[in-house]
């Protein structure tokens, strides 16, 4: 069996293979998994504003979000999306799949600054890439479904099926970007603490590659608690690119910049700084209360050796590790 696909050796004739066993092929597969991530997290939201109501499985034309069901069928959705995403790309790129856990890692874990901006670039071109997708296999139940309210896609009614794309915050901050921010920080925090908890191969890290399960279970638990009061992004990624597509499809101001009047305005930026500050607070807070713990009591455990104390001893390499959304 040939270990280069078929297609790319006719393409290259074998060549590039350098290229394809480092930072490329790295990039190649935090596309491929961020790509995934929104094909499949973009496509359940899809599934509850637009398919669900349009091809009659629900009470009408129109009905979505009426029940608690609907809700966890979205997170839910996106809990397996972050899972399939880490399973396809892990192996090759860590499948941090989200610029806030390509930044935390950088920080804290290692993780070579020269690649940061290229991980994140490539993050967003797949997150723009999954949206493209999602509208291919959605536009006609998305515009069936504005035909049915009566708006148009850039109208403030047409937020709804721009939800299916990207997040915008509830009512109730009125407009306030304070509330969606801290939001944005908290849950972003937790999600990278809990994904440095389940890949830390000293804590009670998950055997048999089950990691990406955990991290999805670990997202699950993030959109049921804190989802609905920003539509929990946590992911800049997962919110610029296909809000990008957004705005070039047709939804106008309520994509880029974030504005509906009377509503929110300028909000696009909220997604983005947001998950990145949380990111970094979230391994700070896992490195200060748990990681560093553990260090030290690895220190505890190994001889001394003649001439050197504890404190001279430098902790091992740390493992490439799979991450999330």
């Amino acid at each position: 069996m040939s270990e280069v696909s078929p297609l790319r050796n006719a393409v290259r004739k074998g060549s590039g293979l350098k290229q394809l066993g480092g930072t490329w092929g790295e990039l190649l597969a935090e596309f491929l998994g961020t790509f995934v991530l929104i094909a499949f997290g973009d496509g359940v939201v899809a599934m509850a504003v637009a398919a669900l109501p349009g091809s009659g499985r629900a009470a009408t034309s129109t009905t979505i979000f009426m029940a608690a069901g609907d809700w966890l069928l979205i997170t839910w959705g996106w809990a397996i999306a972050v899972t399939m995403a880490i399973y396809v790309g892990g192996g090759v790129s860590g499948a941090h799949i989200n610029p806030a856990v390509t930044l935390a890692f950088a920080v804290r874990r290692k993780f070579p600054w020269k690649k940061v901006g290229p991980y994140i670039l490539a993050q967003i071109v797949g997150a723009f890439a999954g949206a493209a997708l999602v509208y291919l296999l959605y536009h006609d139940a998305i515009d069936a479904y504005n035909k049915a309210v009566g708006t148009g896609r850039a109208d403030p009614k047409g937020l709804a099926t721009y939800s299916i794309f990207a997040t915008f915050p509830a009512p109730y901050f009125n407009g306030n970007p304070v509330g969606p921010l801290v939001d944005q920080i908290v849950g972003t925090a937790f999600l990278v603490l809990f994904v440095v908890a389940i890949i830390d191969m000293r804590n009670t890290a998950v055997q048999s590659n089950l990691g990406p399960f955990m991290i999805g279970l670990a997202v699950a638990a993030i959109g049921m608690s804190v989802g609905a009061n920003a539509g929990y992004a946590i992911n800049p990624a997962r919110d610029f690119g296909p809000r990008l597509f957004a705005w070039l499809a047709g939804w106008g101001q309520t994509a880029l910049p974030g504005t509906v009047d009377g509503a929110f305005s300028w909000y696009f930026w909220i997604p983005i700084v947001g998950p990145l500050v949380g990111g970094v607070i979230g391994v700070l807070i896992y490195d200060w209360f748990i990681g560093d713990v553990l260090h030290a009591r690895t220190l505890l455990a190994e001889p001394t050796l003649p001439g050197r104390t504890g404190a001279d001893i430098a902790p091992a390499s740390e493992p490439k590790r799979t991450a999330g959304q």
